[in-house]
C-alpha cells in the first residue's frame, strides 16, 4: 500500500498546488515559482460539519450609509483607503524594511482609540514592552487600545471572538501559524490560510482588519501572489528610509480610486501628513539653470508637480551612457530617439542623464514633454523659465497628444504661482477659461522647443 506524499509543490506567483515539481507553473504561466513544502491531512477530514446556508438577498433591499466607512483621523490614509476604512475590509500594507509601516498603524490606532473605537493590535514581531517604547515616543493612548502578541491563529481567532474589536492590526502575517499546517511561518501555505482566516473573521464578524505584510527583494509582498487578491486593498510603502518623505500608495482598492497616493514626512514623534506635495517636491528647485523643468502628473485624483533635472552632455567613450532615476529607462531612450529622427538633435554622441527630484517615482505618459524638455534645455544650455510648467504624453511621431484631467493639473499649477502651462493642443481645446495663467497649447515635439529656441 502507498504511504501518502508528506510534501507537495505549491507556486509562490498564485499558490498553485502540485504533486510534483514543474518550470512553469500551469495556472498563472510563470518560471522557477515551484518550492517543496510539507503538508498535513487536516485534523477535520472525513467529518461534515454542519452550518446553516446563508438565503440570497436582493441587492434593493441591503442599506448602506455614509458611517459605513471609519475616518482614520490621517486626511492622507483616508484619502488612499478612498474616504476612509470599510467596515469589514482586509487591508493589505506592504513595503521596505524601516519605511514606517508599523508607525503609521500604530498612529491610527492611537487616533481610532481617542474616537472610543476598540482597536486589538496583535504582534507576532516585537513584545509588549517594545511596542510600549514605540508608542511613548508617538503619543498617548486610551484604554481603548488592547496589545496582544501571539502567532497561533487559533489562539488570536479565540482573543477576537471574546474582545470583539472594530479594528484588529496583525503585524504581520508572514509571521502567523496554524498548528494544523505543517510547513513554517511564513511559507506559502501559511500564509494562504493565514489570510483566508482573517479573511472569514472579517466577513463573518463585520471587523475590519490591517495585514503587514514583508516584502521580496523586488518589492513585492513575500508569499504567493494569491494574497493580494484575496485582500479588498493593496497599499505600498514607497521612498527611501534615510530620505524624510514617504509615500504610500495603493494599488488595489475595491472601494475607492486605485493609484491613489498619500505623502507623508518621517519626523522625531512618527508620521507626519504633508498637505500640499507639490510645494514640498519643488522645495530647493534651482533658479535660471538649463535642464531643469517643472511637469505634472496625476496621481489617482491628485495633481502632483515635480521637477525633472536632465544632464546632456558629449561622451568620451564609443558608447554613450544613458541613466534614469524616477522614471523608465527605456521610455527616455525613446524619446531622445524621437529628438533624433522627428527634431534632428545630434544626441548619438551624447551622454544623458534623467533624474526626477526627490527620489519620487513616476511613469504617468503625461510627464513625457516635461522629459522632452529638460534634455532639449541642457543639450542647447538654453534654462527655462521657472514660473513655466509642461504636461503631454509625446508619441513616435513626435505629436504631443493630449492626457486626461489637464484642468486640474491647470489649476494646480495656479495656486502653486506658476505663469505659463505649455500643454496638448488637443487639450487646450477642451479646457474653460481660466483666468490668471497663460495657457500655450503645442501639437509636435518642434513646436513645444520652439518656445524655449
Amino acid at each position: 500500500m502507498a504511504k501518502a506524499k508528506t510534501t507537495a509543490y505549491f507556486c509562490q506567483s498564485c499558490g498553485y498546488e502540485s504533486s510534483k515539481w514543474m518550470g512553469q507553473c500551469p495556472a498563472c504561466r510563470e518560471w522557477n515559482t515551484f518550492v517543496e513544502e510539507p503538508v498535513a491531512p487536516s485534523k477535520n477530514a472525513g467529518k461534515l460539519q454542519k452550518r446553516t446556508a446563508n438565503e440570497p438577498v436582493k441587492l434593493s433591499s441591503i442599506e448602506t450609509n455614509t458611517e459605513d466607512r471609519i475616518h482614520t483621523g490621517i486626511h492622507e490614509l483616508d484619502r488612499v483607503l478612498g474616504g476612509g476604512i470599510v467596515a469589514g475590509s482586509l487591508i493589505l500594507v506592504g513595503g521596505d524594511p524601516g519605511i514606517g509601516k508599523s508607525t503609521l498603524l500604530l498612529q491610527v490606532c492611537q487616533n481610532l482609540s481617542t474616537q472610543n473605537r476598540k482597536v486589538l493590535y496583535i504582534s507576532g514581531e516585537e513584545s509588549l514592552r517594545q511596542i510600549k517604547i514605540r508608542a511613548e515616543r508617538i503619543g498617548s493612548f486610551t484604554n481603548d487600545l488592547l496589545l496582544l502578541c501571539e502567532t497561533n491563529l487559533e489562539v488570536i481567532e479565540g482573543a477576537i471572538n471574546r474582545m470583539k474589536p472594530e479594528i484588529v492590526i496583525i503585524d504581520s502575517i508572514q509571521t502567523m501559524y496554524r498548528e494544523d499546517v505543517s510547513s513554517a511561518p511564513g511559507s506559502v501555505s501559511q500564509v494562504r490560510e493565514s489570510t483566508s482566516t482573517f479573511m472569514q473573521i472579517a466577513k463573518g464578524m463585520n471587523i475590519s482588519i490591517f495585514l503587514v505584510g514583508h516584502v521580496t527583494k523586488e518589492g513585492v509582498v513575500a508569499g504567493p501572489r494569491v494574497l493580494e487578491h484575496m485582500v479588498d486593498t493593496v497599499l505600498y510603502f514607497e521612498g527611501d528610509r534615510h530620505a524624510a518623505y514617504r509615500i504610500l500608495r495603493g494599488v488595489k482598492n475595491r472601494f475607492g480610486s486605485t493609484n491613489e497616493i498619500g505623502v507623508f514626512e518621517m519626523r522625531e514623534k512618527g508620521l507626519a501628513e504633508v498637505a500640499n506635495p507639490s510645494e514640498f517636491m519643488l522645495n530647493g528647485k534651482p533658479e535660471g539653470a538649463s535642464g531643469s523643468v517643472v511637469a505634472c502628473s496625476m496621481e489617482g485624483t491628485r495633481p502632483i508637480l515635480i521637477e525633472i533635472q536632465a544632464l546632456v552632455c558629449h561622451s568620451n567613450f564609443g558608447i554613450p551612457r544613458r541613466t534614469a532615476a524616477g522614471t523608465d529607462f527605456n521610455r527616455v531612450n525613446l524619446l531622445m530617439a524621437v529628438l533624433e529622427k522627428r527634431v534632428g538633435l545630434q544626441l548619438s554622441a551624447c551622454d544623458a542623464y534623467v533624474n526626477l527630484a526627490g527620489g519620487i517615482k513616476m511613469n504617468e505618459p503625461a510627464v513625457d514633454l516635461g522629459i522632452v524638455m529638460a534634455i532639449v534645455s541642457s543639450f542647447k544650455n538654453r534654462p527655462i523659465d521657472d514660473k513655466t510648467i509642461v504636461f503631454g504624453e509625446v508619441g513616435l511621431s513626435g505629436e504631443v497628444r493630449a492626457v486626461n484631467m489637464a484642468e486640474q493639473r491647470v489649476l494646480e499649477a495656479k495656486k502653486l504661482g506658476f505663469e505659463t502651462v505649455i500643454l496638448p493642443k488637443v487639450s487646450l481645446d477642451s479646457l474653460p477659461d481660466i483666468k490668471g495663467i497663460v495657457l500655450k497649447g503645442v501639437k509636435t515635439v518642434r513646436d513645444a522647443i520652439g518656445l524655449i529656441a
